[in-house]
Parts: structure tokens; sequence; C-alpha cells
């Protein structure tokens, strides 16, 4: 399959593994794009000499496009991007900040730009600053996400109605219906995480893979929006929030619960007590681990499948 998205990253299908933090280090980056979508190192989770010492690994590891996701929060921005000019990466997705920051500075580089966005708005100011993509992310996706709450389903729509560029649907996608579903309300590709850490290349640890096939309907929830939202698993660490909530508990003291390190914990580390299990909807959708290769075969074989029967319709 040929369009813009295949044709923008050198891929051979409009996938991309999304760059989760504590998830897609070198070796499921370089599986994805050993598989012909468009793998990401998840540079959240990584301090800069980290993150170079992957970027090296995956180089050497494929020879296809891969790229490297980077919140625009992280503390060490600048070494960060430093790193991602020197070691020529020629693609980067940015989120969680104002790609006005950072957009110019790499496409000046010759660095394709993409931008993780939530809602219609911040779509049309990305588009604004210059990327050369954005992923619409509803919010039935993992991990951090926007305080609208738009799904999906609603999200995609509306942003075509106003976006000229490329755009990739996120959000509750882990089959090929899913990603025919997307594509035919306006994207031209799709980001897929959550399907991704239950594979045999995701870095995280496997008790929280077990965790996430054996995950059922309702088991995640969007939480600590005074903070920034995320839908975590419902695990203790998740309802000793819910009980600051009921007392009616400040912002600092959220933070304080919070601490540091709780993904780390719980997604790298296995506590599956104590830590942040951020993970997506979809995770009811999700019953094995495999690896990456046979989770893209599948992928497109249901896509193809069903694209023939809508066909028919």
């Amino acid at each position: 399959m040929s369009n813009r998205i295949t044709q923008l990253f050198d891929i051979k299908h409009p996938v991309i593994q999304a760059g989760m933090v504590w998830n897609s280090g070198w070796r499921l980056a370089s599986a994805a794009s050993n598989s012909g979508i468009l793998g990401l190192i998840g540079a959240g989770s990584m301090y800069p000499d980290v993150l170079r010492e992957h970027i090296q690994k995956c180089k050497k590891a494929t020879n296809n496009s891969f790229g490297v996701n980077v919140p625009l929060l992280y503390p060490n921005i600048e070494a960060i991007m430093d790193i991602i000019a020197e070691e020529g990466v020629n693609i980067v997705f940015t989120s969680a900040g104002n790609p006005n920051t950072w957009t110019s500075w790499l496409k000046s580089r010759g660095i394709t730009v993409v931008h993780v966005v939530s809602s219609l708005k911040f779509a049309l100011k990305a588009q604004e600053a210059g990327v050369d993509a954005i992923v619409a992310e509803g919010f039935e996706a993992g991990g951090h996400n926007g305080r609208d709450e738009t799904t999906t389903l609603t999200l995609i729509p509306m942003v075509k109605e106003r976006i000229y560029i490329p755009i990739i649907a996120a959000g509750g996608i882990a089959t090929g219906r899913a990603m025919l579903a997307t594509m035919i309300l306006g994207a031209d590709g799709v980001q897929i995480g959550s399907r991704f850490v239950a594979s045999e290349e995701s870095s995280a640890h496997q008790a929280f893979k077990n965790i996430v096939v054996n995950a059922g309907e309702g088991e995640t929830q969007l939480t600590l929006k005074e903070l920034a939202p995320v839908r975590l698993i419902k695990n203790k660490f998740y309802h000793d929030v819910q009980e600051l909530y009921k007392k009616g508990a400040s912002i600092q003291d959220m933070k304080d619960l919070l601490g540091r390190g709780r993904a780390k914990l719980g997604m790298f580390e296995g506590d599956l007590d104590e830590g942040e299990l951020e993970i997506g909807q979809v995770a009811g959708l999700i019953h094995d681990i495999k690896p990456v290769s046979q989770i893209v075969e599948d992928l497109l074989n249901e896509f193809n499948t069903a694209k023939a029967s809508v066909n028919l319709l």
C-alpha cells in the first residue's frame, strides 16, 4: 500500500509503532521497522547517553526507516535533540509540548517532524508550526492523554475537515478492522501502542505484559487530570489515587502520592501494585504476546480481509 504516510517515512505499510516510555527500546523499534512499518524509540524514559546507545543499536539492527519519540517537556531536551541530530535520525515524533519550540530547528536539519495531538485546536497549532504530519490521538489511548476526552471516532473526522497535512490515527487501534475504520474516517495511517506492549521485543517487564493480556473491558481509567491525564490499569496505586479524590485531596497531595518513578516501577520493573501501569482501553482485545513480525502480519491480513468485506457491501 502506497500513500502519503508510506511515502513520507519510506515504509511499506502506513503503520507506526508508538514510542512509549519503558516499552519502546531499540529491539522493539528495529523489529517494527524490519516488518515494514515505522518503529519509534521512546526517548521519554531515557537519559541522553542511553538514548544514544539505543539509536546506535537500532541502526545496526535495521536498514529501514526508524524514528524517535520525544516528549517536549523532557528535562534534558537540548541534549536529546543534539544527540538525535548527531546520530543522523531523520524522523522525530514530538509530544507533550509546544511544537513551535523545536519544529523549525529539526526541519532545518533535514528531519521529518510529526506532532502528537489530542484535539482539533492543537492539530491546527501543529500544522501552523510547520510539522510534516500529525498523530491525532483519541481518549481511548493508554498513557498520558488529552483533557477533552474526545474519542478517536470523533477526533479523526473533526481533524480531517481542517487539516491538509497527513493524519495518523491513534487511540484504541490494535486490529486491522480498527485500522481500516480510522482510514475510512480520514486518517492516512495509524499509530499503535498497546498491541506492541504485548510483544516479545517490548522492553516492558513480563509481569506487565501478562497483566495487559489478561485485562478486560473497563479495567483501565483516565485519572490524575489535575497533574497530567493518564490512562492506567486499575491496580492498588490507581485505587490509592481514587481514595485521595474521595477525601478532597489537594494537587500537592496528588503529587506527593505520585512521587517519582511510578511508571518505571510498574511497566519496567513489574511492580503491579505500586507501579503506574499505562495501557489503553484496547487492552481488552489483546490476548497474547507475539513477535512484532507476527503482530504486523496479523494486523495487515485482518485489514485486507476487512477491506474486501467492505467492498462487497
